[in-house]
């Protein structure tokens, strides 16, 4: 049924607590896992000033994105899951479905970060906006 499962991570321990449900899924199906890490570079305004320090910082950014895509990548072949990586730049919820439709994922699997109340209100929710504009099912996993 699922040939594809989109898992995105952003680096926190909250953001990998679906790994186990993603990575137990992909062996029942025989699926791959495709993991995406969206690098949340700063705003090009932000370094006006100092373009090559704005440079620097991004290049540190999607490098620091690459390196922890390899490590988790390497943990999941290691276990015998089959892995491709994907590292891209863009908003977060935007991105994950457009890399989805890319991939022809049959999944996005994703936990969610619990929050409520104001912190939901100012924070938003990646989850929620994947959820309501996905055209695939998403499998959404609460880090408790």
């Amino acid at each position: 049924m699922y040939k594809k499962i989109l898992v995105p991570l952003d680096g926190t321990p909250l953001a990998e607590a679906v790994l186990p449900h993603a990575q137990a899924l992909a062996k029942s199906e025989g699926a791959e896992l495709i993991l995406l890490r969206v690098a949340v570079t700063p705003n090009p305004n932000f370094y006006h000033r100092d373009e090559g320090e704005g440079r620097l910082i991004t290049d540190q950014i999607e490098e620091e994105a690459l390196d922890y895509m390899k490590m988790e990548s390497a943990k999941l072949e290691n276990e015998g899951t089959k892995v491709t990586a994907i590292t891209r730049d863009g908003t977060i919820p935007d991105t994950i479905l457009k890399v989805a439709e890319e991939t022809h994922a049959d999944v996005i699997a994703m936990s969610t970060h619990g929050r409520i109340g104001m912190q939901r209100l100012f924070q938003g929710s990646v989850a929620d906006e994947v959820v309501h504009a996905s055209h695939i099912p998403v499998m959404l996993i609460h880090p408790n």
